[in-house]
């Protein structure tokens, strides 16, 4: 059970988390069908380079605490933590073993939070709890106030999800990381001229940064481009996974003028971005 100083009390659910959403929502999280396409698209590796430079960036700020805002299936999170992990093993003076130093388990403990109740579960169930990590589920709005107490996240990682930057600065410790993941201007831009995906907002980097200006000063940004070549399934998988989904048909769904549907080059291009928390 989870209780707050003004009495309110929420218990953890059967699948291993707890929802601390009250009253009406106007948003809705990913669906169960969303989830399923990421995890289709996301386990056969098509995003790993993605995932590997995240886990490297936060694995060198040896935290404790880690709080995923906007998990989704758990696939950045649980890299995130295995980073954290073999970095720490790795740390040891030559011929020591983990145990006599203390790492076995080297206490990482991770938040999972989403507004998908679906996505939480899924992220919960889905091995991030093992021997060296222990990660807890929570579903919560990130327009509201999060329910996190003050400086309470060494680091906060964010990949393609909204942001609340006075909730990101209240909720990390001073000196902490934000590490923010957003499309780069040319993602998926075979896809887009197709009519098959959303357009990216052009002047997003920008906007973000001059919203997190007042809290946070930028420190890197690293930028990550492939052109995957992707079969039919891949294809409906990357647009099933996303905001693409509500805007356009699966492409398996029409037929090819020239016969049968063959592999897709598509560009995949991400902006990883770290800030560091300013102030007290």
């Amino acid at each position: 059970m989870l209780a707050c100083a003004n009495g309110h009390r929420f218990d953890t659910n059967r699948r291993g988390f707890a929802s601390l959403i009250v009253g009406s929502r106007k948003l809705i999280g990913d669906s169960p069908a969303m989830l399923d396409a990421r995890d289709t698209f996301l386990e056969r590796g098509w995003y790993a380079e993605l995932r590997t430079a995240l886990g490297a960036l936060v694995a060198a700020e040896s935290p404790v605490r880690v709080v995923d805002i906007g998990c989704g299936t758990g696939y950045y999170l649980r890299g995130v933590l295995a980073s954290t992990t073999a970095a720490s093993v790795d740390s040891l003076a030559p011929g020591t073993s983990p145990a006599s130093q203390g790492v076995v388990s080297p206490g990482v403990r991770a938040l999972a939070m989403d507004l998908s109740a679906a996505a939480v579960a899924r992220t919960v169930r889905s091995g991030l709890a093992d021997d060296d990590t222990s990660t807890q589920g929570l579903v919560a709005d990130v327009w509201s106030p999060l329910p996190i107490r003050d400086g309470a996240a060494d680091v906060l990682i964010n990949v393609f999800a909204p942001r609340n930057p006075a909730e990101f600065h209240r909720v990390l410790a001073p000196g902490g990381l934000l590490a923010v993941v957003v499309p780069h201007p040319s993602h998926l831009q075979e896809l887009r001229a197709a009519g098959l995906a959303v357009d990216v907002h052009g002047n997003k980097t920008q906007d973000l940064i001059e919203s997190l200006a007042s809290g946070f000063t930028l420190e890197s940004v690293e930028d990550l481009s492939r052109v995957l070549q992707l079969s039919p399934d891949d294809v409906t998988a990357l647009i099933g996974m996303g905001p693409s989904s509500h805007h356009a048909p699966p492409p398996a769904s029409s037929p090819s003028p020239s016969g049968p549907l063959t592999s897709t080059d598509v560009t995949v291009a991400f902006r990883l971005l770290a800030f560091r928390r300013t102030g007290d």
